[in-house]
């Protein structure tokens, strides 16, 4: 199973970011534009929109994510540590011990087969 976490930058990072952005929007402004034309444009519109990025991440609770990471999790191995079948026999054990319910035991040994 696949899980995916979206990660925006921190409050200070794009404080950064928005200031260093602001500088080479001046820049392109500037200096660019006059003097190499259409990579002028294209440098000041790529410092727009990673600067409006940074202000929007610093003045917004949602923002924009820069990062995704996906996690693998492996499907035979329950949130703890073992195979689903040591996790069964462990649950077996428990039952056998008197230490929970044969509800409880059948619900989780229900919920561990599903995993499979």
């Amino acid at each position: 199973m696949k899980k995916k976490v979206r990660v925006k930058p921190s409050k200070g990072q794009s404080i950064v970011g928005f200031i260093v952005g602001i500088c080479f929007c001046a820049i392109g402004v500037f200096e660019v534009i006059p003097h190499a034309g259409i990579f002028g444009i294209v440098w000041t519109l790529f410092a727009v929109i990673i600067t409006v990025i940074d202000a929007i991440n610093i003045w917004t609770n949602d923002g924009i994510a820069t990062h995704e990471i996906i996690f693998e999790e492996d499907e035979k191995n329950d949130d703890k540590n073992g195979t689903i079948e040591e996790r069964l026999i462990e649950v077996q054990q428990l039952y056998e011990k008197g230490m929970i319910t044969a509800e409880e035991y059948k619900e989780k040994r229900k919920q561990l087969i599903n995993r499979i």
